[in-house]
């Protein structure tokens, strides 16, 4: 490879690992001489160079003691999909591992370093990561004082807020909320954000709470919310199955949406697009969190970060779709009257 490159192995591997101080034409050409050979360098090969395994971690911490139930989420896996091809671009490969830390294949999977989505207050997994000199990057803002290097999030509180003047802008006098109860900070800034809101505008909350990795629980908690006898005219849910949940349970009071009552729900689901009637979404980006994430675990692994933890703020786009917009009452034209004879 170097002798068909014309410069030296360090030349090589420099080029091919991004490191040296080597000029872009240089670094191309070896770039390019390597995809014409078909030359993929050694992985235990750099693992002994290095002291790395070339292999960064994806997991969920939060909901539940079942292994991959966070894969059942639309965000995770628009999330996961950015973060591999972000990883693979820099000569990482990404392994989703279970959520819960008692599972042999954490201890027995050489990582150098793993990205969290949503920890918890205390995350014991966390903890332990960082115990190991692991470098961790949060998908989420961590609660307490966990010790992760980075993390990437939305502005959940003004995502709720936007949300909620939307739909009292759209007529809803008594909004609604479907949320969880794990300690993440999704939940609990976009819960205080909602509470937030209805003191500023004096209304009394209108609320449930369950836990978010039961599919079951979610359309429980929907139609207990509708069954209130101070039922909402408009609900936000905070989770991926609240649409078709509340649209459900809609139907089952016989509620038409969006006339009686106004649905927005967080999911990256291209399907509520097409509901009866289509769904309004609360878009995180997961897609950008995805790539952002990556990149600053694989910084803080190659020491290209600083000291201090990194932080990035994401935005959020709401999709307005018809379930969260009220119609106008309907004008009725009477046809013109024929003449009248004389």
């Amino acid at each position: 490879m170097a002798a068909a490159a014309g410069v030296s192995i360090t030349t090589v591997s420099d080029a091919l690992n991004g490191k040296g101080r080597l000029p872009d034409a240089t670094r191309r050409h070896v770039r390019e001489v390597a995809d014409r050979l078909g030359y993929r360098p050694s992985a235990a090969a750099r693992t002994l160079r290095t002291g790395r395994s070339g292999l960064i971690g994806l997991t969920v911490t939060t909901y539940g003691e079942e292994p991959f139930t966070f894969t059942e989420f639309a965000y995770f896996a628009e999330m996961a999909r950015a973060a591999t091809s972000a990883a693979l671009a820099r000569g990482y490969a990404l392994v989703i591992l279970p959520a819960s830390s008692r599972h042999d294949v954490w201890s027995n999977v050489a990582l150098d370093g793993t990205v969290v989505i949503d920890p918890s207050d205390a995350d014991p997994v966390v903890a332990d990561l960082v115990r190991q000199g692991i470098p961790v990057v949060s998908d989420g803002r961590p609660a307490g004082n966990l010790p992760v290097h980075a993390w990437v999030d939305n502005d959940h509180e003004q995502a709720v807020l936007g949300i909620l003047d939307h739909l009292a802008a759209a007529g809803a006098r008594r909004i609604g909320l479907l949320t969880g109860t794990s300690t993440d900070t999704y939940t609990r800034l976009s819960t205080s954000a909602y509470l937030a809101w209805c003191r500023r505008v004096g209304q009394e909350p209108v609320y449930e709470a369950y836990p978010a990795h039961d599919p079951c629980a979610g359309a429980v908690a929907a139609d207990r919310l509708l069954a209130r006898p101070d039922r909402p005219d408009a609900v936000y849910g905070l989770f991926d199955p609240n649409g078709t949940d509340l649209l459900a349970a809609a139907r089952r009071y016989g509620l038409r949406v969006p006339e009686d009552l106004l649905l927005v729900c967080c999911s990256e689901r291209a399907a509520y697009a097409t509901t009866e009637p289509p769904i309004s979404t609360l878009s995180l980006k997961p897609g950008r969190i995805g790539t952002a994430v990556v990149q600053l675990l694989i910084d803080a692994i190659e020491g290209c970060g600083g000291r201090q933890p990194v932080e990035q703020v994401m935005p959020t786009e709401l999709i307005v779709r018809a379930s969260s917009q009220r119609r106008p009452p309907r004008t009725t034209v009477s046809p013109p009257r024929p003449p009248s004879s004389p």
